[in-house]
Parts: C-alpha cells; sequence; structure tokens
C-alpha cells in the first residue's frame, strides 16, 4: 500500500506551482511590453528587468508584491501603466540621473 500524501508534501508542490505561474507570469508581461528597456535597448536577461509605473498615484498593486498570484487580466491591466525598464535604468530613473523618453510622457 502507498504511503499517504503529507500537509509537508502538499505545501511544497503548492509553493513551486505557485514560484512556475509568477515565472510565467513576468515572462509574459516581459514579452508584452516589448522584451527590452525603453531607456536604453537592454534585452539580454528577463531576471534584469523591471516594470516602472509612469504615473505612481494611479498604481494599484505592485506586480512582484509578496508572492501573490494575479489573473493575466490583471496583471496586463497594471502593466499598461507601466514601461519595462532595465534595473540600471529603474534606480536612475528614481534617482533622478534620468528620466523617461518624452514620447513615453506624451509631451
Amino acid at each position: 500500500m502507498p504511503e499517504k500524501r503529507t500537509y509537508a508534501d502538499r505545501a511544497m508542490y503548492l509553493k513551486k506551482a505557485v514560484a512556475n505561474r509568477r515565472r510565467k507570469l513576468r515572462e509574459m508581461v516581459i514579452a508584452y511590453k516589448g522584451g527590452k528597456c525603453v531607456i536604453c535597448g537592454y534585452h539580454k536577461y528577463n531576471g534584469a528587468f523591471a516594470l516602472h509605473h509612469i504615473d505612481g498615484s494611479k498604481k494599484e498593486f505592485g506586480l512582484s508584491a509578496r508572492g501573490v498570484t494575479r489573473s493575466w487580466n490583471k496583471v496586463r491591466r497594471e502593466a499598461n501603466k507601466c514601461v519595462l525598464v532595465c534595473t540600471n535604468c529603474h534606480q536612475e530613473l528614481h534617482g533622478g540621473v534620468t528620466q523617461l523618453p518624452r514620447e513615453i510622457l506624451g509631451r
């Protein structure tokens, strides 16, 4: 007779499933937003990307907040308020060293 699954087994399975879903959503968002930094054109490694909210006051949620998995429709709606930037350019945006291109800001 096979051994019964334990709660610990199920918990581990669920953690892996959530991690895989979040990874897939991240890849989908990067592809949806063009796959390269809007400032410098970087496109080598998906782990080096961040989504920057154009207008922080319209932010409903952070796309990587606390391991929460959301539907593709909700993620896409939030991503529409953002631009894809590499982490280096993202830090420069928040540090005031660089700015988003005027075409993005609509000016």
